[in-house]
């Protein structure tokens, strides 16, 4: 019996969120909250599920996204995301057939590139997807750390205070929109995030409320927010606490600053685990001694797979100046062409050119790496993943794609 792919219409969301369940292997019941809240994501078009003989046997979500570029411009993105097939159906082309089939409505719809995490690395690359951020995870000893236990806090003219959850959600949609925009490969956050984040929509994970402090600048202005948790570990009489960090944005060095310095400071504390962290956080040389921060996770994260090369290249700016003719195998896919990009400081237009002799020749996963500056092509070529056609053209391109800092998503999605 041939197994159908198709959008998924109301009446079968229900059997679509537990073959979502049993895919990433949690418990199959669904209650009516957990589906209210999901219901939310329910977009018309934008759900997929293959069915077997009526029943949901893999799943496939999208919806839109703003993703940031070098230089701060928001990109239209086709966030992916619930990607499952359960395990009796695997080994059948499912994912390459919702795949093709979403990826072909984002094209259609404009949209620049599109997103996702993944769960399993080889998977994604067979579709255009690259890794175009980085997150490291470290784990903090406070007592090794030569921080003053006698601080009173910030020593900027700032102040650290703690926030209700109705202050987290006033607060904190405005702090992120003004951090994203200075943040390469940040992503958008809808109103869902933020009733997810703050325990008002049940997605059917256990929710603890965690203590929230928010960073305040000398004038008074909000630059930085933390979400963590404490454990209640003791050695016998004496305290060895854990903080957990959830989630952290800082808008600021001085709100970055603030906030670890305070988390190291609360008493009982003897260990902060930072959760998530960007690749080039300030976090280790922050303290004293930055080596009472050892690094306990360090993973590819957001992928990206670009759909529309000549707006992917021109949203962004470049470091140095330069010109560049580019080969871009992406075999029956959006991104196949020859671009001449012509780029600088201040943007850059591109455009095909099909008859032009191709300075680099890259796959379109590559190119995605390139475009958030995570990668340099100096470091791809070494690779073997970037080939160079005209000497000197990988020298010239290193500088021209870098960004000033690494790029950074904390946001699984």
């Amino acid at each position: 019996m041939t197994i159908d792919v198709r959008t998924v219409t109301e009446g079968e969301f229900p059997d679509w969120v537990r073959a979502r369940k049993v895919g990433f292997l949690e418990e199959p019941a669904v209650t009516e909250a957990q589906l209210a809240a999901r219901r939310r994501n329910f977009v018309a078009g934008r759900l997929l599920g293959a069915f077997d003989a009526g029943r949901c046997v893999a799943t496939f979500r999208s919806f839109a996204q703003e993703v940031t570029a070098v230089g701060g411009a928001p990109v239209a993105a086709n966030a992916i995301s619930n990607v499952t097939v359960t395990a009796t159906h695997r080994r059948r082309g499912l994912l390459s057939r919702m795949m093709r089939r979403d990826l072909a409505a984002a094209r259609e719809r404009g949209d620049t590139v599109a997103t996702l995490i993944a769960a399993e690395y080889p998977i994604y690359g067979r579709y255009g997807f690259g890794p175009a951020t980085h997150t490291t995870r470290w784990t903090v000893e406070v007592p090794r750390a030569g921080l003053d236990p006698r601080s009173s806090g910030p020593e900027d003219g700032g102040r650290i205070d703690l926030v209700d959850l109705a202050d987290v959600r006033e607060l904190g949609p405005e702090l992120h929109d003004r951090w994203r925009s200075v943040t390469p490969g940040a992503v958008s956050r809808d109103a869902l995030w933020w009733d997810r984040h703050t325990g008002t929509a049940d997605f059917g994970t256990a929710w603890k409320e965690p203590f929230h402090a928010v960073y305040r600048s000398a004038s008074g202005q909000v630059e930085g927010m933390m979400a963590y948790a404490f454990d209640d570990e003791w050695k016998g009489t004496q305290p060895s606490v854990t903080a957990s960090v959830e989630w952290v944005l800082a808008a600021t060095p001085g709100a970055e600053r603030a906030l670890w310095r305070f988390l190291c400071s609360v008493d009982w504390t003897v260990r902060v685990d930072t959760g998530w962290l960007g690749p080039d956080a300030l976090l280790p040389h922050l303290l004293p001694d930055p080596r009472a921060a050892r690094v306990t996770d360090h993973a590819d994260f957001l992928w990206v797979r670009v759909l529309d090369v000549v707006r992917a290249l021109e949203s962004r700016t470049y470091a140095a100046p330069g010109t560049l003719v580019l080969d871009v195998r992406d075999e029956d896919g959006p991104a196949a062409g020859r671009y001449r990009l012509d780029a600088g400081p201040d943007g850059a237009t591109c455009a095909p050119a099909p008859g032009a002799t191709p300075d680099l020749t890259l796959p379109a996963a590559e190119l995605a790496s390139l475009w958030l500056g995570d990668q340099s092509a100096a470091r791809l070529a070494a690779l073997g993943r970037l080939t160079e056609n005209t000497p000197g053209a990988v020298q010239r391109a290193t500088p021209m794609f870098r960004g000033a800092v690494r790029p950074w998503c904390p946001d699984a999605f």
